[in-house]
């Protein structure tokens, strides 16, 4: 991620005649209800703005009517926008020539429905197939390529299978298989889980999320779930009566709702089980280091006003913890340094550490479990009030 693929910017879509009215009238500061009133105009989306990096997973949210359906068909242009712009690895895609629009598609786009939209008449293998025949390409080569996808999504064996012997999450891996077939930059994925039982859907998001491990796709995905939401997003949009009312990561959507309206879809969430150890943990102002000595150690513990201070080496690498009565045993005999008077057993987690499986670890712990970075690099520390606080909604710093 970071190369921008996708900016829209000021994106709208008002359904009816004389649509530019309706855009006045919203630029007059008018709802989506009092516009429909007066003039029958309906209000698709609302001067929507945002970026999508490249392999980032964007999840679009909001209740049926909010919008969201209608601005991943404004992203490809399948809806043509009212006014704005969609610009996709630097062009402008609302001022393309149908061709060219039409090629675009061809080569950097691919749509997953909640509807499979599998041909009954044609074995798995030509159902994925169907896209690279539309491009043209040989019969061996998208044979090929359709295999892969097929294996990509665990699907190998059901070649020569039709649609009406797979249940309903293999028939979905179909329509997978078949977007990532034609190897599409961008991957727009219109709830597409929502059909199927809560076992299968659960299974499915956990498919997705080791496939876009693997293929590293920009993914646009659209749900009413939060739950689903949560779990999929690197970033969430969540939408209202056409218009985007936050955006964030899912810790920001937790953590810090925008409005009533975010706080009601959030209220019922177990925060525990998506807020992670960087959510929680606080700064550490003050460490001792390797070199330090125990009266140096001691005057840091006093300055802070805390009994142990953990120590690093000089690159932030985690050492140990040192315990005040220790530094004072080992300063009233004249010891100079520090080495021998370090814990090491110190409790080290990662960043994306879970809240719930931190609880069963810091219940036992007698000093502050520190957060650490893939190379052991000090990020910061948590205490049980520290979690007890975020979670009652006060935050930490």
């Amino acid at each position: 991620m970071g190369e921008v693929k996708i900016k829209v910017q000021n994106l709208t879509k008002i359904f009816g005649n004389k649509p530019e009215q309706g855009i006045e009238l919203l630029k007059q500061g008018l709802s989506k209800n009092e516009i429909m009133d007066k003039t029958g105009l309906a209000v698709g989306v609302n001067n929507a703005s945002f970026e999508v990096e490249e392999g980032q997973f964007l999840v679009i949210m909001g209740l049926s009517g909010s919008g969201k359906s209608t601005l991943v068909r404004l992203v490809n242009r399948l809806i043509e926008p009212t006014s704005g712009s969609v610009i996709i690895d630097g062009n402008d895609i609302t001022k393309m020539t149908a061709d060219e629009l039409r090629n675009l598609r061809r080569k950097k786009f691919a749509m997953v429905f909640q509807r499979f939209a599998l041909f009954p008449h044609r074995t798995i293998l030509k159902n994925v197939e169907f896209g690279l025949e539309i491009q043209g390409m040989e019969q061996s080569e998208r044979e090929q390529k359709a295999r892969e996808a097929l294996d990509l999504v665990g699907l190998k064996g059901w070649e020569d299978s039709y649609p009406e012997h797979l249940s309903g999450g293999m028939q979905q891996r179909v329509g997978l298989a078949r977007a990532l077939a034609v190897d599409p930059d961008i991957l727009l994925m219109d709830e597409a889980f929502s059909a199927l039982d809560p076992l299968i859907k659960k299974e499915m998001q956990d498919e997705l999320l080791a496939l876009q491990n693997r293929v590293n796709k920009t993914i646009i995905f659209i749900t009413h779930d939060l739950d689903e939401a949560l779990k999929l997003g690197d970033k969430i949009i969540l939408m209202k009566d056409g218009a985007i009312v936050q955006e964030g990561t899912p810790e920001d959507i937790l953590t810090n709702p925008a409005d009533e309206y975010v706080e009601k879809f959030v209220e019922d969430v177990n925060t525990s089980k998506i807020l992670t150890a960087s959510g929680v943990m606080k700064k550490v102002k003050n460490v001792a280091y390797t070199k330090d000595g125990p009266r140096t150690v001691l005057r840091k513990m006093e300055e802070e006003g805390i009994s142990s201070i953990f120590v690093v080496n000089r690159d932030w690498t985690i050492n140990g913890i040192v315990f005040a009565e220790d530094a004072a045993e080992a300063a009233e005999n004249g010891v100079k340094e520090i080495t021998n008077i370090i814990k090491k057993d110190v409790i080290q987690i990662g960043p994306d550490t879970p809240v719930s499986e931190i609880f069963p670890v810091i219940a036992t712990a007698t000093y502050p479990i520190v957060v650490a970075d893939e190379n052991k690099k000090l990020l910061g520390i948590i205490i049980k009030g520290t979690i007890l606080a975020k979670l009652a909604g006060k935050g930490a710093k």
